[in-house]
């Protein structure tokens, strides 16, 4: 009798999941949908499916308009897209990513004093990665030119009404703007008045970076004149980007105000097509990019959180909660020991922090009586058939390897180098490092192309290179100085740092089930995997999925921000709650340990496409925080 009332309460609970309102109506579509962070960037997408143009082009548009309205990010920055080609049948990763410059060594930023490479300004900067990645998107998956993908954006450069939004963020961040002469022409449109950002509505006009966009259609236009093809255009207003006058004004404006990215850097960088990551989680595929992203933390949670029965806990019940800490915590400590650069040695120990065994060692760690403040990295190497390398930076960590039956090979801490109240400290600037956004490009077409994009990079308060319009990446802050942090991630010339950034589709019977991505720094892995749990394991659909409250750890080292280690590293136990969670949830996990924080935000800026294959439509969710907005056909 008991088990038959808990089987009713959990399909009463389920039911009520399902049924919930949301602050946003769910997206409808038969043709396409686009979905992006800013409406008039979604209106982008949609003009470009109007002109008949597949899920490539409208997300080409979109990551084009997008940049030019600095939702934070702008051109100079980078690109991480999932792409599935209905061709095919496969899944396809772009690495657009920028690479550290010509003297960008760990001696050349301590001998500055710094011990993460800067935040802000030119030397925070890799090369651009953005043009390079949808001029090859475009040029291998699209079927428009570049002038008619571009036209919206080159529309916006000429003069678009900027929103509060954007415009509030310039006139916060102009302190620093007024260092950089480029950008302080750009963004401080009422320079010398009290306020010298745009005003909310105002029309702002980029005419250096419309330049910029003009010569490279310019380009394409000419090429075409001579007979080359669509793909050979294409690629010759990138050469013109990396290689030609473009390159040369943004090197120069660059290394003017004390950058070092070279012409050699810009035309020695290329995008990569890659085979992305994969694990299957209870009959779906789930795609992630390489270890240079976070992509492969939320694989290893799945891989973990299989191990339990989480329908079975309740939605954000205090042990589901616990449990979904937990995972996170373990894969994140891998995450920020083992990933970074797979061009670059050391080789990352991939294959044993994916494997299913290696997830059952992890799991077996979770200890149901209370939160683990010294959980650690694992050891992967095992599980490929390896001995660890590196068990004497581990040890130097604190952390010493426990040969007992329970957990072979697992690293236990020997000291807790994470205590002290100094570190514990979680304030407006923590924050701010923590939930560093961006913005997310999601496009799916009738004909099953889908696109899964989370560019970055070159944000408001950006150092603009020069006459180019570009706004410079700040990236360079995602690498570490010394290898005892992590020996995969070491800055290098050439090398790309380990990124937050994290695009994700899956699939099911071999068919897209969902395509989704989130802006948000560190918090991003952890939103995506409650979002993925949330459809999958609790029915909701993509808007209610992309509402409901999650919630964040910050028991991990920051990817982005601060200028000492101590600004990085873990809080222990420190867990962000959605305001409306009940109060013997609260008690509980008090009582596991945990320091509870609150806020209304919790999860997302989500976006999100859902492929109903039973009626052969799309269903669109956006996120109800901030500006993002979709459009379905």
């Amino acid at each position: 009798m008991r088990h038959f009332l808990l089987c009713l309460l959990m399909i009463m609970t389920v039911s009520a999941l399902s049924a919930q309102p949301t602050q946003k109506p769910v997206l409808h579509g038969k043709n396409w949908m686009a979905i992006t962070g800013k409406p008039l960037a979604a209106t982008a997408g949609s003009m470009i499916f109007q002109k008949g143009g597949n899920a490539v082009d409208a997300a080409c548009a979109m990551l084009a308009a997008t940049c030019t309205m600095w939702d934070v990010l702008s051109w100079g920055g980078e690109t991480q897209a999932l792409i599935y080609n209905p061709k095919t049948k496969k899944v396809i990763a772009i690495n657009a990513m920028g690479v550290a410059p010509t003297g960008a060594t760990p001696e050349f930023f301590k001998n500055k004093g710094y011990q993460f490479p800067p935040e802000y300004g030119p030397l925070a900067a890799t090369t651009p990665g953005t043009p390079g990645g949808l001029c090859y998107m475009l040029a291998e998956y699209g079927t428009l030119s570049l002038k008619e993908v571009l036209a919206p954006a080159m529309q916006l450069a000429a003069g678009y009404p900027m929103e509060a939004q954007t415009a509030n963020s310039i006139e916060r961040g102009k302190g620093r703007i007024k260092e950089w002469p480029y950008s302080k022409k750009v963004f401080l449109t009422h320079a010398g008045e009290k306020r010298e950002a745009p005003e909310a509505g105002e029309i702002f006009i980029q005419k250096d970076l419309l330049q910029t966009l003009t010569k490279m259609v310019e380009t394409e236009q000419e090429a075409l004149k001579q007979h080359k093809t669509r793909k050979q255009a294409i690629m010759a207003a990138y050469d013109r980007f990396y290689k030609g006058d473009i390159a040369k004004e943004f090197v120069r404006g660059c290394q003017e105000q004390g950058g070092l990215i070279t012409l050699e850097d810009l035309a020695k960088w290329k995008p990569i097509e890659e085979t992305p990551l994969q694990v299957n989680y209870k009959g779906i595929d789930v795609y992630k990019l390489a270890s240079w992203t976070q992509g492969a933390s939320m694989l290893q949670a799945l891989n973990i959180l299989e191990n339990f029965d989480l329908k079975n806990m309740g939605y954000n019940s205090s042990r589901y909660i616990h449990t979904i800490y937990q995972a996170m915590n373990l894969s994140f400590a891998d995450r920020d020991f083992y990933y970074g650069d797979p061009y670059f040695p050391p080789a990352e120990p991939i294959k044993g922090l994916l494997s299913k065994e290696y997830a059952k060692q992890r799991a077996a760690l979770i200890n149901y009586e209370k939160n683990d403040a010294t959980a650690g990295p694992g050891d992967p190497y095992p599980f490929e058939g390896k001995i660890n390398p590196y068990l004497s930076l581990l040890k130097k960590r604190g952390f010493a390897i426990d040969t007992s039956k329970k957990a072979p090979g697992n690293f236990m801490p020997s000291h807790d180098i994470r205590n002290g109240t100094a570190f514990q400290k979680i304030d407006e600037e923590y924050m701010d490092r923590l939930w560093r956004g961006t913005t997310s490009v999601e496009a799916a077409d009738k004909d099953g192309w889908v696109v899964s994009i989370t560019p970055s990079g070159g944000w408001v308060p950006a150092c603009i290179a020069g006459n180019t319009g570009v706004g410079m990446s700040q990236r360079m802050q995602s690498f570490v100085l010394d290898e005892e942090l992590n020996p995969f991630n070491v800055v290098a010339p050439g090398k790309r740092p380990r990124v937050t950034l994290t695009p994700t589709l899956a699939m099911k019977d071999g068919k897209p089930f969902l395509s989704f991505a989130v802006q948000g720094g560190d918090t991003q892995e952890q939103n995506l995997l409650q979002f993925f749990l949330n459809v999958v394991e609790f029915g909701m659909n993509v808007q209610q999925a992309a509402e409901a409250g999650n919630i964040n750890t910050n028991q991990l080292w920051l990817s982005l921000g601060g200028t000492k280690r101590e600004d990085r590293m873990p809080r222990p136990g420190s867990i962000l709650l959605q305001d409306r969670t009940p109060e013997k949830v609260r008690e509980e996990l008090k009582k596991l340990g945990y320091t509870l924080r609150f806020d209304d935000r919790t999860s997302g800026p989500i976006n999100a496409i859902f492929f109903d294959w039973k009626h052969g439509s799309f269903w669109g969710g956006s996120s109800n925080h901030g500006e993002d907005y979709g459009i379905g056909w």
